[in-house]
């Protein structure tokens, strides 16, 4: 059920320059107090995109509203929105205190209140006590929730963030993903996010756009835009998953017979693919929803060697080429005889025809 209130709602938003279009009639809205993510490739229009809802680009054609108000016109600083940078912007000759007070005061707020707000503020986001320090004084974690304060604490009816942990290490950046949407629960305020990266986006939203070329591929939540891609972009842009070209030799209804361009036959379940005997497709199979058997009888069953194991602890993996020079990338157990697999092993792979995704070439 769509929010009858949204936070923001954009209607077929456009920005052009000169021949160029970078964002291409997007249309999309955000629930009041969720979390939204714009994923996609760098160049792909997203960035144009959040600085038209901040307000720093004006929209060649279409609309923009925040809690109903047209943002036509209107300058970023009437615009009831915060900004979070990549690089955070925060000013090092300042103490944490005033950088997290900079907006209030340029707002002609009293001393006195913005005290009050800055130290409730900090607070909230895990950062008590430490107004008198200095920027250098602290981690690049506590640096991203003064960041967020410094934007919170102007009270914004949406915060936008411009992937605010690229800069971060990776043991940094797994521990913010979780940081940052505690932060957003325990604020109720609505998040647009911004990101390249498809793990921040599926553990931390509740919507994610995927998008491409400037225009928007898939709206959906995680589970939907990672387990039912709905193109052949969003389906090899989210997550790991064998791409396999060829095409479909057989149709029963919506139970397909792909022929991979090396031989090899593979029957997926696809009752909306729109698909026909004889057109060239891609399917694209994720790692996980192939398991490894003994014996090769049964469908989707293929014998094969490994030809290479990647070793990433829960994560590792095994490429297996069959006997037809298809290779798929499988995704290892933790236990079992499987668990072990050296290279130059002899197996059999098996998948369900319902696991896999199959689309025309020419959505790829």
């Amino acid at each position: 059920m769509s929010d009858p209130n949204p936070d923001l709602v954009c209607s077929n938003l456009t920005k052009a320059f000169d021949d160029f279009v970078a964002v291409d009639q997007v249309s999309f809205e955000v629930p009041q107090g969720s979390f939204f993510s714009i994923l996609g490739p760098s160049g792909c229009g997203k960035t144009t995109l959040l600085r038209m809802i901040a307000g720093f680009q004006a929209p060649t054609s279409g609309d923009l509203r925040i809690k109903g108000k047209s943002m036509i016109g209107v300058p970023p600083n009437k615009r009831p929105v915060s900004m979070v940078f990549q690089h955070l912007a925060l000013f090092p000759t300042m103490n944490i205190g005033d950088n997290v007070g900079f907006g209030l005061r340029q707002r002609g707020v009293g001393k006195s209140e913005i005290r009050e707000r800055v130290e409730r503020v900090l607070e909230r986001v895990g950062l008590p006590g430490v107004a008198e320090r200095r920027i250098g004084q602290i981690s690049g974690g506590q640096r991203q929730r003064v960041a967020i304060a410094r934007c919170m604490v102007l009270e914004p009816d949406v915060l936008l963030l411009d992937e605010p942990l690229g800069a971060l290490d990776l043991k940094l950046r797994e521990h913010m993903k979780v940081e940052l949407k505690s932060l957003q629960a325990a604020f109720n305020t609505t998040f647009v996010y911004i990101t390249h990266d498809q793990s921040e986006a599926l553990v931390m939203s509740d919507n994610i756009a995927v998008m491409n070329r400037g225009r928007f591929s898939q709206i959906g939540t995680p589970h939907e835009v990672y387990h039912a891609p709905s193109t052949a972009f969003v389906a090899g842009f989210v997550g790991e998953a064998n791409r396999i070209d060829g095409r479909i030799t057989a149709q029963n209804g919506g139970a397909l017979t792909f022929t991979t361009d090396s031989g090899a036959e593979m029957k997926i379940d696809a009752p909306a693919s729109g698909l026909r005997t004889g057109d060239r497709a891609q399917a694209f199979l994720r790692p996980e929803a192939i398991e490894m058997v003994s014996t090769g009888e049964g469908l989707n069953v293929s014998g094969g060697v490994v030809e290479n194991v990647l070793f990433n602890g829960a994560n590792s993996s095994a490429t297996i080429k069959d006997q037809t020079g298809t290779i798929l990338t499988v995704a290892l157990p933790q236990t079992g005889p499987f668990a072990t697999l050296r290279k130059g092993d002899a197996v059999f792979t098996r998948w369900d025809p319902s696991r896999a995704r199959c689309y025309p070439v020419t959505e790829g």
